[in-house]
């Protein structure tokens, strides 16, 4: 047993050592990694993960997993993107499943095990879904114009006094979680700068998701909440509630809209065939278009452009696109 017990430990001695000489010589073979994983490199300076050099660390699977961000109950969304997502089959030839993230983190941590392979992340999510898990943005949902964004919305209750940022003081104020822009990163940056410092001037509630935080003023549970106008927008527009149930008394200037991409280490030619069903899906006669009535079709992004004014919200926060920066993503606070 004792020359068993030391075989083992020498076998796995053996096994660490070549998995550190592997990750030093991943390493070293790349010659610039910004902020990305350890596992991910960046030689073209796009800020995104690169294909992998290796063909043996393509993925190509036989059924893509495809999920999109869980800012309201992704129950609500399956149905939703059941056109495209059969249009996705037709042009790829591959089988598409749905992955109902029940989280931020959990999404990101999908992608990242190699689980998911095409999804819709939020604007605030991105940066971490990009950083941890290989994830390369391509489209966004565009409007008529051509524009791909959504505002800030500081909303109240139609009966409230706060009728400015600056009424938030000694409030009960509902953000959504850590890791959303509208909801947590970009108020407490953009509400700081008006004087007003989050959790420390009025009280953070975190409620877990934007239709929580929209719903719990509507009902009163909150004195006010950041949102995301998109999905105070579509959830009116659902009839969940009336316009002139709330107030808004702060909007800021449009942020980019959820990024709709891929994993890092799809085949090449899978790529393609993904982004090619994304700019050439016939949104307009999708039941995409009726629940995301302010938009007309999939266009082309730039995660580095795009994001930049989010990744400056973040970074003045201090956040990092790290395993314990992904662990918060998940938390909630009652």
């Amino acid at each position: 047993m004792k020359a068993t017990g030391k075989a083992v430990l020498a076998t796995a001695a053996i096994l660490l050592a070549t998995s550190w000489s592997a990750s030093a010589l991943a390493q070293a073979t790349c010659s610039n990694r910004g902020l990305l994983d350890a596992r991910y490199c960046d030689e073209d300076g796009d800020l995104v993960a690169d294909q992998p050099k290796d063909p043996k660390a393509w993925q190509d699977p036989a059924t893509l997993v495809f999920s999109y961000t869980p800012v309201e109950d992704p129950a609500v969304y399956e149905n939703v993107f059941a056109d495209f997502m059969a249009h996705l089959s037709r042009v790829t030839g591959k089988r598409v499943r749905w992955y109902p993230a029940e989280s931020y983190a959990a999404q990101v941590e999908a992608m990242r095990s190699g689980r998911l392979h095409i999804a819709g992340v939020a604007a605030g999510p991105t940066p971490y879904a990009v950083n941890l898990a290989g994830f390369v943005p391509v489209a966004g949902m565009a409007a008529p114009d051509g524009s791909i964004g959504y505002t800030l919305r500081l909303i109240t209750h139609k009966d409230s006094a706060i009728k400015s940022v600056a009424d938030l003081k000694g409030k009960r104020v509902a953000h959504v979680s850590p890791s959303s822009n509208s909801g947590d990163t970009a108020p407490r940056a953009l509400f700081g700068a008006l004087g007003v410092v989050p959790g420390k001037d009025y009280e953070v509630l975190y409620s877990g998701k934007h239709d929580n935080s929209i719903m719990g003023v509507v009902n009163k549970d909150y004195d006010a909440a950041p949102v995301a106008s998109s999905v105070v927008d579509r959830m009116q527009a659902r009839g969940m509630f009336k316009a002139s149930d709330i107030r808004v008394v702060y909007e800021s200037a449009p942020f980019p809209r959820t990024a709709y991409g891929v994993a890092h280490n799809l085949t090449p030619e899978l790529k393609a065939k993904i982004r090619e069903a994304f700019l050439g899906f016939d949104f307009k006669k999708s039941a995409l278009a009726k629940e995301f009535k302010d938009t007309e079709r999939f266009a082309p992004v730039n995660y580095k452009d795009g994001w930049r004014d989010v990744r400056t919200i973040q970074q003045a926060q201090g956040v990092t696109y790290t395993q314990e920066g992904l662990s918060k993503l998940g938390k909630k606070a009652e």
